[in-house]
């Protein structure tokens, strides 16, 4: 099934912004090589968005990603190539002072908790083995199709993360571990089942770069909020609710997202 062909936009928008704020560093042919990865074709688009916090004081780790899900909605991949995976039900926090919200800015104008919301893994669902699951397609016959990645050899498919990390490791629920090993094995399990195109895979955590050091696939562009040995920043605190409502990384790229059209054609060669 092909998604509407405007959904790239989302891939080759998140990258250029990721990319040119580094654009200094990379010599000409780096950059060559990162256009060169956006331009092959495909015939559809994914995006599987993961929260792995649990516990209030971890608001901005389900903002975030409900922020890039609308994001990646609005230009153009819809809930049926979107895989939602939230650790914790922010919007029915008894400490949440507006119930069945989730606001990513202090002005509290967009609630990213909406009516359109289609949560595929929830609370305990958010594990290490069904995460890796989804990836390599591993799921039991009776699974939903919500909760299937059905990505194929012709798939474009973005993969972003947040959380709590640190060298290596992305914690899920604060009680198990994710390591780069078994993610960098995940993606080659994808490759070599002809289960992705291109990959762009986001990752907003603490020391986030470690989680690539080890892949070894082809057709991968990864981009993190922190080298190695690096933290990744809070951003917008709310005195009101006693925590900081999105992180830094996620809240730059979507305010660049947001003046992105969904039919644009921008590409690193527009920064």
């Amino acid at each position: 099934m092909a998604a509407a062909v405007p959904a790239v936009c989302c891939v080759r928008a998140v990258a250029a912004l990721l990319l040119g704020c580094c654009a200094a560093a990379l010599a000409s042919g780096a950059q060559e090589q990162a256009e060169q990865f956006f331009r092959s074709g495909h015939t559809n688009n994914w995006a599987v968005l993961v929260c792995t916090s649990r516990f209030w004081f971890n608001y901005r780790h389900v903002a975030n990603t409900l922020s890039v899900y609308r994001s990646v909605k609005r230009l153009g991949i819809p809930d049926s190539h979107i895989v939602l995976m939230l650790a914790d039900d922010m919007a029915c926090n008894p400490r949440n002072p507006k119930p069945a919200t989730v606001f990513s800015h202090k002005n509290m104008e967009l609630n990213v908790y909406g009516d359109d919301v289609e949560v595929d893994y929830r609370s305990y669902e958010v594990t290490v083995e069904n995460f890796l699951r989804v990836l390599t397609g591993r799921i039991p016959p009776s699974t939903p199709r919500s909760k299937r990645l059905l990505s194929d050899d012709r798939s474009n498919i973005l993969i972003y993360m947040t959380g709590h990390g640190g060298n290596g490791f992305l914690k899920f629920q604060d009680s198990e571990e994710i390591t780069n090993v078994e993610l960098a094995d995940a993606f080659e399990q994808m490759w070599q089942k002809r289960r992705y195109n291109e990959l762009l895979f986001i990752i907003d955590t603490c020391q986030g770069a470690s989680m690539y050091e080890r892949f070894y696939s082809p057709n991968i562009m990864a981009l993190a909020s922190s080298q190695v040995g690096e933290d990744s920043l809070s951003h917008q605190p709310d005195l009101g609710i006693g925590v900081h409502l999105m992180d830094r990384y996620t809240f730059y790229v979507l305010e660049f997202l947001e003046e992105i059209h969904p039919a644009s054609q921008t590409n690193m060669n527009d920064l």
